[in-house]
């Protein structure tokens, strides 16, 4: 579902632009072509593009009157240059005035979905950042995040301190808690804010391969090495590079990195000339690179070296506070993209919400909230709304707050109502999770007062009704 995505493709060969358009529209987005600037110009002119594919070299133009164009009618939109070889130069003049990255021709499907998946997350992050700092002007929104706990507090505080100087960022934390969002907030808030921000993902790459992506390589420098080709750390130029799960990166690797930090040069694969690079290193990791580095897995020196300035997030389970804004965040984004009239999240829901361990942390909670606002069927998202298995019942676990000091008979009480607001009123899984039949626990509703008995109690119980909804003691 990714019709509200608009895609534009500027190239004057009908056989690039009908490859990029099968593509894109196979994954849900809409797209429209153009064989010319002036083409392209009328359909730019009243309409917003979240994404421009457009080739360097059209019949009317170049590829950076292409890109000032195109910023000049929407800056929102993220250009993603297409380049052929001998036109590399141009292509990384164009990242420095703003363009989001460029592809070689020819490419491949694979390159083309995952450049338009970062290129428009990259997008989203901007506009939220920009939005919340205008309209919010509070400090968690500054950054483009949410959440106001103690530990997200700090991280704000040393985004704030740091950003601004050269120091290199080590970002540590479980999949799923926004790293990649921590590191984009880094950038945006530095002095390199208006220059590229290359992410490469160490995991994702061979170890053949990303020693190439990462340094680039000359002409012969090995088999199928047909021209000249630069490294992701030189597209960084004058910007910033974020090394995704660095912890992942091959040893000897490693040590022509920490080279490369150490001196400020690079020399590509099977070229003899070195080449001065400027550009501020970010590293991310959902390993303990220091544990790594004790464990003779990762270099103690460059460990030191990415680390003068390290930001370990916390796990979402580590600060449920933080829970019910994000997914009010969530709920409201999911709202809109779905045309949906939910108002709210309901108690029991946002108190299953809290309680459940989230081991996919925020990129789950996301995840959970997108699907409940495409079942949810009236005004409000509740409890089965939710998939199960958020309920404790799923993992076969059930954990009860009891305060202290209560007596055996306050403590069952207090089990039996955690365990009845988590299963939002429904008396069939309150009785499957405390494994008792469902007349004992009706009787003990009524023997704790948890229930408001009338009239209708003895019927209630002896229908073996599934909720209490509406009945339960409001005390």
């Amino acid at each position: 579902m990714r019709s509200w995505v608009k895609i534009l493709v500027i190239d004057d060969e009908s056989s690039i632009t009908g490859a990029l358009q099968v593509i894109l529209e196979e994954q849900g987005y809409v797209v429209q072509t153009a064989a010319s600037m002036l083409e392209a110009s009328r359909l730019l002119q009243g309409r917003a593009f979240d994404l421009v594919f457009t080739d360097l070299r059209l019949p009317d133009t170049n590829g950076l009157e292409v890109l000032n164009h195109i910023k000049a009618e929407n800056p929102d939109t993220e250009v993603i240059l297409m380049t052929a070889h001998g036109s590399l130069d141009i292509a990384i003049s164009a990242i420095k005035r703003g363009a989001y990255y460029y592809v070689e021709k020819p490419f491949t499907p694979d390159e083309i979905v995952m450049l338009t998946e970062r290129a428009l997350q990259f997008a989203g992050i901007k506009q939220e950042n920009r939005v919340l700092k205008s309209t919010l002007g509070g400090e968690k929104e500054a950054y483009g995040m949410i959440g106001s706990s103690q530990q997200m507090r700090q991280i704000y505080e040393t985004i704030r301190a740091t950003a601004p100087s050269e120091a290199s960022v080590l970002i540590e934390g479980e999949s799923g808690t926004g790293k990649e969002l921590i590191a984009t907030a880094v950038h945006l808030q530095s002095k390199r804010a208006s220059r590229p921000f290359i992410r490469i993902n160490c995991a994702a790459f061979p170890p053949d391969l990303i020693e190439s992506e990462l340094f680039g390589y000359k002409r012969g420098a090995f088999t199928g090495a047909d021209r000249d080709k630069r490294g992701l750390i030189e597209a960084a130029a004058t910007g910033t590079l974020l090394l995704d799960e660095i912890a992942e990166m091959p040893i000897h690797l490693q040590a022509k990195l920490l080279r490369v930090l150490q001196e400020r040069k690079i020399r590509r694969l099977g070229d003899e000339q070195e080449i001065q690079v400027d550009f501020r290193l970010v590293s991310s990791t959902n390993r303990d690179t220091r544990q790594a580095a004790r464990e003779g897995l990762f270099r103690e020196d460059l460990y030191f070296r990415i680390s003068t300035v390290k930001i370990t997030v916390p796990p979402l389970r580590e600060r449920p506070e933080d829970v019910l804004p994000l997914a009010d965040h969530f709920l409201h984004r999911y709202v809109e993209k779905y045309q949906k009239q939910i108002r709210n999240i309901s108690q029991p829901a946002l108190s299953l919400l809290t309680r459940y361990d989230w081991p996919g942390n925020i990129r789950e909670l996301e995840s959970v909230i997108e699907r409940a606002v495409l079942f949810c069927q009236g005004d409000q998202l509740t409890v089965e709304s939710l998939p199960e298995h958020l309920s404790p019942a799923a993992s076969g676990q059930v954990k009860c707050l009891i305060p202290p000091h209560l007596t055996l008979e306050e403590i069952e009480r207090e089990a039996i109502a955690q365990t009845l607001e988590r299963t939002g009123g429904n008396i069939k899984k309150t009785a499957q999770l405390l494994d008792v039949h469902r007349p004992t626990l009706y009787r003990k509703l009524k023997r704790f007062k948890l229930i408001n008995i009338d009239s209708g109690a003895d019927s209630l119980i002896d229908s073996g009704a599934d909720s209490i909804q509406g009945h339960t003691d409001a005390s």
